[in-house]
């Protein structure tokens, strides 16, 4: 796992380290503690894309509401 702090990352890296986060989970290769540890970044990982993507709308709809 990468170690760039989440709140660090753009939205493609927070992206692709849920995607490694999931395929890991569904694979079923680590053991109970580590996926509970895994779970937890993922939950991190979703929540920054959100915010994000939240950012994203809301400067999108700044730039309508100029036009």
């Amino acid at each position: 796992m990468s170690e760039k702090p989440i709140s660090e990352m753009s939205f493609e890296e927070a992206m692709a380290g849920l995607e490694q986060v999931v395929g890991r989970l569904e694979r079923g290769e680590v053991p109970l503690e580590e996926s509970i540890a895994l779970y937890e970044r993922g939950d991190l990982l979703k929540k920054h894309c959100e915010a994000k993507l939240k950012a994203a709308e809301e400067k999108v709809e700044l730039i309508r509401a100029q036009e």
